[in-house]
């Protein structure tokens, strides 16, 4: 009988399953949407139930395409800092998923300002809306009894993994991995465990949290009823981190970029934590017991905006049509567009900007403005490059350095281009789209014996190599602009 490993790939907007073959090939690709909620502006919240029901729908409709094959295991990656907690007994949760979008927190951080630099310092985050911290806090303070819950240790946190882990096991594991744990501002990278000082802070009940394992660690197994098979899980990820696994970012050089609903940037740094402090540090993987590290660029709107061009602005029929409406056009008449529409991450780190078009014309139309919004994604990613520059400069050379890509925008010919010209460097566009699936897949699959390290780094195939056109000074003179658009955007609401 031939044999399978499944990626369970829990995203923001929905969930896919995704099961491959020994040669990495596809044998059945299982999505499913589901609902976001938006209760005020910049709140953004999931039903834990829509996340839980759509992962088990795509996870059975896989398995059932895989009925000749003996899957061997199972890894899970998810969007990671997005919180939920719920009651051990029951299984209900208290409240909705609050979405690692959502900026409702951004009074609370500014409450706790006098922390930053311990923060930043043993978790390597910024004190932030974006991470889970204070989404736990907003749950415990806001929803009626659940902080005598919590201390009653009736109730359970997790990020999305822990959430459907828990559920896939029928409530038998309450557990994550160090990269999802190093997302929630309570984890110390340095000691590599829950820090009670930061627990203190943020009013947190310790005895919620799950336990942090490493990331080829063995989980359980699914509950048979689920799948009608007891699949081991034997790897978890952070979406994220799953995408630089997939890409090979343990080789020196390699830096990647995923272009989805958010863009996430990341190079990894071997066993040295660097300090930055325009730049979140963060856990790469801990496999068999030892710890590797990154540096990561956290940029909130990425493909989003192809999205709200179509959606809210009416400026494109559809997100393929984006490519044909820059390329109609030989600049963007120099038009740009900060897509600030849930505060701007990395570098910048304020959730109180606010997007905005400058620039315009009576020379403008809508290509030029539909050519700004690609534009930005190559901007904001150029602004995360060049901080990854200015950090390591220690034992790192970036003369050779590559860019590797994934996620649905990376798909959009122009936008690869313009990227490659913009940043300088080589890109390269992989075969496969859904390279954070195929990077929990690769980690579960070594842990299962599936492949070896070496089988799955020789199955991964580039699809298409760009290469720098544009000259130095319209490089310079672009980019210089993009940092002006930039800063006037910050601050906006205050």
């Amino acid at each position: 009988m031939e044999k399978a490993v499944i990626a369970l790939d829990l995203g923001t907007t929905g969930n896919r399953a995704i099961a491959f073959d020994k040669n990495g090939g596809i044998i059945h690709s299982s999505y499913s949407e589901f609902p976001q909620i938006h209760p005020k502006p910049a709140w953004v919240e999931q039903n834990p139930y829509d996340i839980l029901n759509t992962a088990v729908k795509v996870l059975r409709e896989t398995m059932e395409k895989c009925g000749s094959y003996e899957v061997v295991s199972l890894g899970i990656t998810n969007q990671r800092e997005t919180s939920a907690v719920w009651n051990k007994k029951t299984g209900k949760p208290v409240y909705n998923a609050i979405v690692w979008q959502c900026r409702r927190t951004a009074e609370t951080c500014e409450e706790l300002s006098e922390y930053r630099a311990l923060i930043k310092e043993k978790t390597g985050l910024f004190l932030d809306p974006y991470f889970s911290a204070t989404k736990i806090k907003w749950i415990l303070d806001n929803v009626e009894g659940a902080k005598e819950q919590a201390e009653r240790g009736e109730l359970a946190f997790g990020t999305v993994d822990s959430w459907v882990l828990w559920n896939l096991t029928g409530g038998a594991v309450h557990a994550t991995d160090a990269t999802n744990a190093s997302r929630t501002l309570l984890y110390n990278i340095n000691t590599l465990k829950y820090d009670e000082e930061l627990i203190e802070i943020f009013g947190v009940k310790k005895i919620i949290l799950p336990e942090v394992c490493d990331s080829d660690y063995n989980f359980g197994s699914i509950n048979k009823t689920i799948a009608g098979r007891a699949i081991p899980v034997t790897g978890i990820l952070g979406d994220q981190q799953a995408s630089l696994f997939a890409h090979a970012g343990f080789e020196r050089g390699i830096i990647k970029n995923t272009y989805g609903t958010g863009l996430f940037v990341m190079i990894e740094t071997g066993n040295r934590i660097y300090a930055s402090e325009r730049l979140v540090g963060t856990v790469a993987w801990k496999l068999g017991g030892n710890a590797y590290f990154a540096l990561e660029g956290s940029i909130f709107t990425g493909g989003e905006v192809i999205r709200f061009i179509r959606d809210n602005l009416g400026l494109i029929k559809s997100a393929s049509e984006s490519d044909k409406a820059a390329k109609s056009v030989t600049d963007s008449a120099g038009v740009y567009f900060v897509p600030a529409l849930s505060g701007l991450g990395a570098p910048y780190w304020d959730p109180f900007a606010r997007g905005l078009i400058g620039g315009l014309t009576g020379a403008a139309t809508k290509n030029h403005i539909v050519r700004a919004a690609l534009e930005s994604l190559a901007y904001q990613t150029k602004d995360v490059v060049a901080e990854f520059e200015n950090t390591l400069k220690d034992g790192f050379d970036f003369s050779g350095c590559k860019l590797r890509v994934d996620g649905k925008a990376s798909e959009n010919d122009f936008l690869m281009q313009f990227q490659s010209d913009i940043l300088n460097m080589t890109v390269e566009k992989t075969a496969l789209t859904e390279m954070t699936a195929f990077g929990i897949a690769g980690l579960s699959g070594i842990a299962s014996g599936f492949w070896t390290p070496a089988e799955f780094n020789g199955v991964k195939k580039i699809k298409k190599i760009y290469t720098p056109k544009m000259d130095e000074g319209t490089r310079k003179k672009s980019y210089a602009l993009w940092r002006k658009a930039a800063e006037k955007s910050l601050k906006w609401l205050l």
